[in-house]
């Protein structure tokens, strides 16, 4: 009775929300993606009380057998939610394999790996983002928005002029496009290809559709942009700055066609004119036009270079002749009206306000050096004119100011840096290097006091930044041979990935099956439950920002609550714009950060001496099947399939009872479905569950394993607390199959686990990983789980109110039950009279009658 007990107040909390958490008082912090080798590995503990630790170990996650054990070092104190802290070093592990890390206090880090493929696919990865945001035709919608823009202000020609500027990438979760971070964009996109071609395949054809085409799928993505700034500079004298203005933001919608500036479905295209603009109450602070034109010069020039020697059928001459021509005239337009262009409020207060050019003309500079080809006193001199401007801007100024205005500094590293260090020698190079390190050293003599290595600081977009500062630290090793600041790159590489208080990665389904960002601000999530897998979000930010911004509410209880603070503030709610909105400009620049972790060269440590001694085989860390990208996960079980498809499956597990199979079977049988069953050893073993067994067989469900013992895992309350050893585990998970392959169902027929009492932790998942098996789990947000309550139960749920929540998640959510998994039970005790399986017909008959179509769940 009283695990029933325990059982039912365990189930009520599920059925809630996943975001409820009970926070334990010290986490572990690492890096979810993984470790190569020969990277710095730190982790960062921190507790939520004035406790202490003194050491930690790092065990193996498929043995738990103890790998090394190391001191913890210096404590560093108090950090935003943490009153104590400490960095964990285990550099020196080298040996591949997956592992987690415990502190002398009993703290357990989530499982990780260490692997020289750890971030192998993970620019590929992200640029599924980019793909998603593409205006004009959009792969991922298949099919075009936007077709009809737009219409001119604010230049030479009359106002309202038609101008064919379709195309181009949405800049955020809004679909307004700009011109200076699109060419951002767009450089980094070809920059990654040119210094890393390895780390990008081939899957995708221009259009963005599934489709090989001989180029990288890299390649096909940045030509969209080189596309749509050919457009936004059509003549040499004509540039535009930006589509659309904040009008944009009525609503949030899937994009389509927009009616919301009075001129049918036209979109505003402002003139880069160099002047203040400003349709409404709030101007911009323009001065000149450079900042814009020196990054189009940029990315066309460095386009024409990429793609001037790619095969005829993939680019004619023409183009790329277009690309060289546009170059060269965006270059003069940025000498001939230098300052500052930035882009055009609407009715709200927020633009871009950038204030620097220096950089985008320095980066120009080269990039014309580039094209040109030229040597001798012609090629001094362009080296002249770019040490000139870069001399004018050393540091990137929001490093100097630890704080910025939005989008007041960008690109938030300067890229012409690294380029014109590239073309010099002697002290000429040295002296741009030094300009790299000297904003480096800048921003380590803030980081260096706190665990994380935190010196970047938290305004809007602070992961862009952060971003920008790992690549510039990359850069600066790469130019120097100085591996001073390796720590503090790894650092704000880890940041992104889950080393940061909230212990979340801020990309959106990367890694797979770990805690990403679930309720972005974005439209395709919120309104379509559309995943935008590889999407950056913007970030942290200070709590006196975040308590400023106007039109922010959170719509869910905030499962980071106890790691909010004044120093910074995250939500991982569609609510908050300012902290979980996923934007274009930094998904691209981590494409160039990722392809540089994937494909560089590291150097080897000194070794650490591992335990020879292992008590059995490791296995092969395999899946059953490839991580679905449209799929939902949770800990490292799937609980919902694609949500654009209309289809779901139900689910029933069983052990002690069997008195609905029957039912069940005669139901699914009449409406010629199938469904999938989860059984225990124990139910597979019991003579008098023979018939219903050998019928669900016989009649095509899907049988896989529940357990052998229907054992509980993990403590109820402390979810990382492991009551099952992982020899227990297996043991028991070989039972169950043991007992399924003599009913006829073999370990390669059901690569599906459902947990017993559907409770696991991350542990389980890895273990359950191990053996080649994907763990599975229920889709939460009804009460179908609860059929098994009886009015004894103070939990007690009545078909009627199960019913209700079913039918009332799938008339308010957008995606309803699409890729839902349905649980119920195959059988419940006696004194559970009101059985939910009795309406089961009901059931299917209205979801039928609204085109769902019920699976089996492995096809979901």
């Amino acid at each position: 009775m009283l695990v029933r007990s325990l059982l039912i107040i365990a189930l009520l909390i599920s059925s809630l929300a996943l975001t409820i958490h009970d926070e334990p008082s010290a986490v572990i912090r690492i890096n979810l993606l993984g470790y190569r080798p020969n990277s710095p590995k730190i982790a960062v503990w921190g507790s939520l009380t004035a406790q202490t630790v003194t050491s930690f170990q790092l065990i193996d996650e498929q043995t738990n057998q103890d790998v090394k054990q190391l001191p913890v070092g210096q404590a560093f104190g108090e950090y935003g939610p943490f009153r104590q802290t400490y960095r964990l070093d285990f550099s020196a592990i080298q040996k591949p394999g997956r592992y987690y890390l415990r502190t002398s206090d009993g703290t357990r880090s989530p499982g990780f790996r260490i692997d020289e493929d750890v971030y192998k696919g993970a620019a590929d990865f992200c640029l599924r983002y980019m793909r998603q945001q593409r205006s004009g035709f959009n792969p991922f919608l298949n099919d075009s928005c936007h077709t009809h823009d737009g219409y001119s202000l604010y230049g030479p020609m009359p106002d309202s002029t038609h101008i064919d500027v379709v195309g181009g990438w949405h800049d955020a979760s809004d679909y307004l496009q700009y011109v200076t971070t699109s060419a951002n964009a767009t450089y980094h996109l070809l920059a990654a290809l040119r210094d890393f071609p390895s780390a990008f395949g081939d899957t995708y054809q221009t259009n963005g559709l599934e489709g090989k085409n001989g180029q990288p799928d890299v390649l096909d993505e940045a030509r969209w942009g080189l596309d749509w700034l050919l457009k936004m500079h059509p003549t040499d004298d004509w540039l535009f700055n930006q589509l659309g203005d904040d009008r944009d933001h009525s609503a949030m919608r899937i994009p389509k066609l927009d009616s919301l500036y009075g001129k049918g479905y036209e979109r505003p295209v402002y003139f880069a004119t160099g002047q203040p603009q400003g349709m409404f109450k709030y101007k911009n602070r323009a001065t000149g036009v450079a900042s814009t034109a020196g990054k189009v010069s940029s990315a066309l020039a460095l386009g024409y270079q990429l793609l001037r020697t790619r095969q005829p059928d993939y680019v004619d001459q023409s183009y790329v002749a277009r690309l060289r021509k546009r170059a060269q005239s965006a270059y003069k337009l940025g000498l001939q009206k230098p300052g500052n262009c930035q882009t055009a409020p609407g009715r709200a207060p927020y633009f871009y306000e950038e204030d620097n050019y220096i950089d985008d003309m320095e980066l120009a500079t080269v990039e014309q050096l580039n094209v040109a080809g030229t040597t001798g006193k012609q090629a001094l001199t362009q080296q002249k004119t770019a040490l000139d401007f870069a001399r004018k801007e050393p540091v990137t100024p929001w490093m100097l100011n630890d704080t910025a205005r939005h989008y007041q500094w960008y690109p938030f590293v300067n890229i012409g840096h690294a380029e014109l260090a590239k073309k010099l020698t002697g002290a000429n190079r040295k002296t741009v290097t030094d300009f790299y390190k000297s904003g480096i050293e800048t921003i380590w003599q803030r980081a260096r006091q706190n665990a994380f290595y935190r010196g970047v600081p938290f305004i809007w977009c602070s992961n862009n930044l952060t971003t920008s500062f790992a690549t510039q630290c990359f850069w600066y090793r790469q130019l120097t041979n100085d591996n001073q600041y390796a720590a503090l790159e790894q650092a704000n590489f880890d940041w992104l990935f889950g080393c940061n208080p909230w212990g979340t990665s801020f990309v959106y389904g990367l890694p797979a099956q770990e805690d990403t960002p679930s309720d972005p601000h974005s439209a395709f999530t919120h309104l379509k439950n559309y995943p935008i897998d590889g999407g950056l979000v913007d970030g942290p930010v200070r709590g006196s920002i975040y308590s400023k911004l106007i039109g922010i509410t959170l719509h869910e209880p905030d499962e980071y609550a106890a790691f909010q603070s004044n120093v910074a503030v995250y939500h991982d709610d569609y609510g908050d714009y300012s902290t979980n909105e996923p934007t274009m400009d930094g998904t691209a620049s981590l494409v160039y950060l990722l392809a540089a972790k994937q494909a560089e060269r590291l150097s080897p440590t000194r070794s650490v001496s591992l335990p020879k001694k292992i008590n059995r085989p490791v296995k092969k860390l395999t899946s059953s099947k490839a991580t679905d990208p449209k799929s939902s996960y949770v800990k490292g079980a799937k609980i919902r399939g694609d949500t654009t498809a209309r289809r779901f499956a139900l689910v029933f597990t069983g052990d002690e009872f069997a008195d609905g199979g029957p039912t069940i079977a005669r139901t699914l049988r009449k409406y010629n479905v199938r469904a999938s069953f989860f059984l225990t050893g124990r139910f597979l073993r019991n003579p008098a569950f023979a018939p219903i067994i050998r019928q669900l067989v016989r009649e095509g469900h899907y049988i896989g394993p529940h357990s052998d013992q229907h054992l509980l895992y993990c403590d109820w309350t402390k979810r990382d607390s492991l009551l099952v050893s992982h020899e227990q585990f297996t043991a028991d998970l070989t039972a169950n199959y043991v007992a399924l392959s003599r009913v006829g169902r073999q370990r390669s027929d059901a690569k599906l686990f459902l947990p017993p009492y559907e409770w696991y932790n991350d542990s389980i998942a890895a273990w359950t990983k191990a053996e080649g098996v994907q763990l599975i789990n229920y889709t939460p947000g009804t009460l179908s789980h609860a059929d098994y309550t009886t009015p004894q139960d103070g939990n007690y749920r009545s078909s009627a109110t199960i019913l209700k929540s079913i039918r009332t998640y799938e008339q308010q959510k957008p995606a309803g039950l699409n890729g839902f998994i349905l649980l119920m039970h195959i059988g419940t005790a006696p004194n559970r009279t009101d059985k939910l399986y009795d309406h089961l017909d009901e059931l299917l008959i209205e979801l039928q009658q609204k085109s769902y179509r019920l699976v089996c769940v492995d096809e979901l």
